[in-house]
């Protein structure tokens, strides 16, 4: 029997490796990327608690986007990755087309897709962020190595705000179990808690899972 901690390391390496291209099957269907098992154990691994108080946050304390190679930022990275038939001016994203996988929209003007955190910045803070210092909120606001940063429709992103699951899922169903596991290799990685209801939200949506 793996031990938790080592469950959640493999589910997001898992993750990492098993994400396909933008708009392919893993990514607009209920198969999720990792072992449903293995999700599971990382699921019951975190520690539950409530929220943490919201005193003295502010998103400047996670800064970002920061440079991600050839003086380009993180969400010039991500636009890119997550696009196709991308234009470029320089690190500048000028066009393309991204299929927002929260609501099914396919999207051509970068100006209407937003990066999501995965894992909200203020949820974090409730979460356990509150007692890092501003390079690990950084690191963790800029985290390109777990499935925490997508490019999305705007309007899903602004949608969901900083909720967890028990207070916003995303739109399209197909993406449930995707965006559970998701959910739960970002907190599982960097030890953040989650409240009875989100546990009890992110195993619905486990449910889902083929």
């Amino acid at each position: 029997m793996l031990s938790p901690r080592i469950a959640s390391i493999l589910l997001s390496l898992a993750l990492i490796s098993g994400c396909s291209g933008p708009g392919s099957p893993s990514q607009t269907t209920s198969k999720g990327p990792a072992n449903s098992g293995s999700t599971k154990v990382s699921l019951q691994s975190l520690r539950i608690a409530d929220p943490r108080p919201m005193k003295d946050y502010t998103r400047d304390r996670f800064a970002h986007w920061n440079k991600a190679g050839s003086n380009c930022d993180v969400r010039d990275t991500v636009l890119e990755r997550d696009g196709k038939n991308i234009n470029k001016t320089g690190c500048n994203i000028t066009g393309g087309e991204w299929f927002s996988v929260y609501d099914g929209q396919t999207l051509t003007d970068p100006l209407k897709v937003d990066i999501d955190h995965m894992v909200p910045l203020a949820n974090a803070w409730r979460s356990g962020a509150d007692v890092w210092d501003d390079k690990k909120r950084s690191a963790f606001a800029n985290d390109l190595e777990r499935p925490q940063l997508r490019a999305v429709s705007a309007s899903s992103n602004r949608s969901k705000g900083d909720q967890d699951p028990s207070q916003w899922k995303p739109p399209s169903k197909d993406f449930w179990c995707q965006y559970a596991q998701e959910w739960i290799a970002v907190k599982s990685f960097w030890e953040l808690t989650v409240t009875k209801d989100e546990k009890a939200a992110l195993t619905e949506m486990l449910g889902t899972c083929s």
